[in-house]
């Protein structure tokens, strides 16, 4: 990777954003033009094969790929010319649950209320340019106020703040008083801060969806369960009632929206798949009902095991910060995430990359490969869960996970083999989004 390093601040235009989840287009070359040439000595362009190509060229021109070439073919006097002769390629990758615009700290509960959206949004765009940095071109931003998240995700369409393509939910459905909601402050205080997407009973749980829709969400987020890190002792059991959650995908998905639920007791996960929802976020107490479940529905289950072990850390360590009740969840739950989906990997649900960045620290989030692995799943198995099944979980696959003519030239690089030792992908080398190249060590 020897001359990766003249390229460091290589810029190429790029083209209108894709547009959103639910009606992909195909990308179109960006009025610039210019090419690229990016000179691969292991590609592993579609993780879906396992196929592990060699000595190829990949003609980048413009925002789009539009060439794969044998050997080592580029042209200085057509383009510009990248040596990743000693690097193993691959898809930029997915990371199916963040939280940009936050992160855990000692100061969080009193971040929340001295923050204004604006700040929020601010501090997701630099934790946008670590998640890109750290080899993540896409994610999936599951929580976090309307206004910050909504303005970072367009001013990263727009070009003007670098980061992953953001697909996001802004604030959680979520019940009164429950996770999702405002907890542990002063009354008053939770009125104020209390969002429109909180709710209770079926008609008004159909508004929070509409509400959120109407507020630009692209994909709608739940909270079916209690959570380890609201500051409330209502344990991690199902919240909403069932009816609720029917009417919640019903106007979701009427609305052309997938719905996605973050849950953890077993109760919540099963009602909520059994109300035909898409996919749920941690998953902790699954059983084999919902191992069932998963397949009858084609569910995704996106583990979260980042989060569950940076929060038994945190919880049974010396610098503590987290409340009397999120520790005794924390320290409750955590633990039990690595079995959970090494039993849900063996009942063979579908699994999409994801790890609740904001909770663990935002450029961290290759770190759970390795938990994957650990898990159950090969490395191959983890690094197709991190680009062309989260790109099918998330309905990009027009968009995103390959590397191939016609797809937008989001590409990845590490100096050693990831399907041998994964924890390769924790130390990124190369990072192009959209045919820019953002990182070249």
């Amino acid at each position: 990777m020897k001359r990766l390093g003249l390229f460091a601040a290589l810029i190429v235009a790029t083209a209108s954003p894709a547009a959103a989840w639910q009606v992909p287009a195909a990308p179109t070359i960006s009025a610039d033009g210019a090419t690229t040439f990016l000179e691969v000595g292991r590609l592993l362009a579609d993780p879906a094969t396992g196929v592990v190509q060699r000595d190829k060229t990949l003609v980048i021109r413009g925002n789009q790929v539009v060439e794969m070439r044998d050997g080592f073919v580029g042209d200085a006097s057509q383009g510009r010319v990248v040596d990743l002769r000693q690097a193993f390629v691959l898809p930029g990758l997915i990371d199916s649950h963040v939280h940009l615009t936050s992160q855990q700290n000692p100061n969080g509960r009193l971040e929340e209320v001295t923050l204004s959206d604006a700040d929020q949004a601010m501090a997701g765009a630099r934790y946008a340019r670590r998640t890109l940095m750290a080899g993540f071109t896409t994610v999936a931003d599951l929580g976090a106020t309307n206004e910050a998240i909504f303005a970072l995700r367009n001013a990263v369409r727009q070009g003007d703040v670098p980061g992953p393509r953001i697909l996001a939910s802004g604030s959680s459905v979520s019940i009164h008083g429950g996770h999702g909601d405002v907890n542990g402050y002063r009354e008053d205080v939770m009125h104020l801060l209390s969002s429109e997407s909180i709710c209770s009973g079926p008609e008004d749980c159909m508004r929070a969806v509409r509400t959120q829709v109407r507020a630009g969400a692209d994909i709608i987020k739940i909270t079916a369960t209690g959570g380890v890190l609201s500051n409330t002792a209502a344990g991690l059991a199902q919240q909403f009632s069932d009816p609720e959650l029917a009417a919640i995908v019903d106007s979701a998905h009427r609305m052309g929206r997938q719905v996605t639920a973050h849950a953890h007791g077993v109760d919540g996960i099963n009602a909520f798949l059994r109300a035909g929802g898409d996919s749920i976020e941690h998953g902790t107490y699954l059983d084999d009902d919902s191992i069932r479940l998963f397949k009858q529905r084609g569910a995704w289950l996106v583990p979260t095991l980042l989060a569950g072990d940076f929060v038994a850390r945190v919880a049974s360590g010396p610098d503590n910060f987290f409340t009397p009740a999120q520790t005794a969840k924390a320290l409750e739950a955590g633990p039990k995430m690595l079995d959970m989906a090494r039993r849900a990997h063996a009942g063979g649900v579908k699994i999409a990359f994801g790890t609740d960045s904001g909770v663990s620290a935002h450029g961290d989030n290759a770190q759970e490969f390795a938990l994957l692995v650990r898990a159950g799943l090969t490395p191959l198995e983890a690094v197709q869960a991190a680009t062309v099944g989260a790109a099918e979980h998330l309905r990009i696959a027009s968009e995103a996970g390959r590397i191939a003519p016609g797809m937008p030239a989001d590409i990845v690089a590490v100096a050693g083999d990831p399907l041998t030792d994964v924890t390769e992908l924790e130390r990124m080398r190369f990072v192009m989004k959209g045919g820019v190249v953002y990182r070249a060590d």
